[in-house]
């Protein structure tokens, strides 16, 4: 039993390296899916909602520990470093994660565990049936875990823990150094709005007891309609929620049309105004040389109004999701640059561009 219980070592490893160096790149990412989980916990469990909305405050630290837990345990596991202690570590977080994604599956809540962040999706079943293989072979290795051999010092995991929350603060305070979300530099945001070709459907049907399946819509009115199944997945919209408007109606439309430098305000609560000179600096800078600036809010007409008045601010503004802000931006505020459509430039506030750069992407 010792090649399983090796086999199961190495596959444990990797996939926790993987699963939380693709978190560490965007934490912010894992912080919003575990606040996701805590209101859905403080809705459905009313006796303990003051408990965990006041989990929702620490939800990036918590993001960052898990995420950054994740890889040290893995490299541990790999080398063998005080196997008792790792092996029973790893125990206890599949157990918290595979109560996770099966209270997903089961009640379909929070339907995208962020398991792999925005990397590979996965259904909520897929989610859990994952966890539970990987349960499965950590049992494994916690029963062989006195066999295994230390193969590296603790030096091994005081260098991937360092590097590890190097890569989870160069993230917030910067953005993710691979952006894998859909509004990425370089993506097409009216093509994604679009299936990538025409959406083939399986029509199911119910008659006397019995179950049929149509490719086409049946002309036969006796049948009884159960439910309608998208056969080619992958050719979905990746962008479905894209929505920009104002009082005036639907301004979606003209966002993709010249070059367009986007203020992104997520909310008016933690925005950080200390970089607001120089980004208002660049939005001064940016007009008239062919670049429209504009902001993009989730907040109410009040704030925005507010916020122009105290920050002198003289561009027109239009509201937006707030979760489809935050897939735009990681940073609030942000700056999204976009021509005809297609995204040329993304920015934290940290590293506001000059004008220059801004026009010189858009030539």
């Amino acid at each position: 039993m010792k090649i399983p219980a090796q086999i199961s070592r190495v596959i444990v490893g990797l996939l926790f390296i993987f699963s939380g160096l693709i978190k560490l790149n965007d934490p912010l990412g894992t912080q919003y899916k575990l606040e996701e989980y805590f209101e859905v916990f403080a809705e459905d469990l009313p006796r303990f909602h003051d408990f965990f909305m006041s989990l929702v405050p620490l939800a990036l630290y918590f993001s960052v520990f898990l995420c950054t837990a994740e890889v040290v345990l893995g490299i541990a596991l790999l080398v063998a470093y005080k196997p008792r202690t790792t092996s029973w570590l790893l125990l206890f977080i599949i157990v918290f994660f595979t109560f996770l994604t099966f209270y997903s599956a089961y009640f379909n809540k929070v339907t995208d565990c962020g398991c792999f962040g925005a990397a590979i999706k996965l259904t909520p079943w897929t989610s859990f049936s994952k966890d539970l293989l990987l349960l499965i072979l950590i049992l494994i290795i916690v029963y062989y875990r006195k066999k295994f051999r230390p193969l590296a010092t603790g030096i091994v995991v005081i260098i991937s823990t360092i590097a590890s929350l190097g890569i989870a603060v160069y993230a917030l305070r910067h953005l993710p150094l691979f952006d894998l979300l859909p509004y990425r530099v370089g993506a097409n945001i009216p093509a994604q709005l679009k299936p990538s070709e025409p959406l083939r459907y399986q029509y199911v049907f119910e008659k006397g007891g019995k179950t049929y399946e149509f490719e086409k819509y049946p002309s036969d009115t006796t049948l009884v309609f159960k439910d309608m199944i998208v056969l080619n997945e992958e050719a979905k919209p990746k962008i479905t929620d894209y929505k920009v408007w104002n009082d005036e109606g639907d301004f979606t439309e003209n966002t993709f049309k010249g070059n367009k430098l986007f203020l992104i305000i997520k909310n008016f609560t933690d925005i950080n105004t200390a970089a607001l000179p120089d980004i208002s600096k660049l939005i001064n800078n940016v007009k008239g040389k062919g670049v429209e600036p504009i902001i993009l809010t989730s907040g109410d007409s009040g704030e925005i109004v507010n916020f122009l008045k105290q920050h002198q601010f003289t561009v027109p503004f239009y509201f937006v999701d707030a979760t489809v802000l935050k897939t735009i931006s990681r940073s609030n505020p942000g700056l999204w640059l976009l021509k005809d459509g297609t995204v040329k430039g993304k920015w934290h506030y940290n590293d506001t561009p000059t004008a220059d750069e801004v026009v010189r992407l858009v030539k």
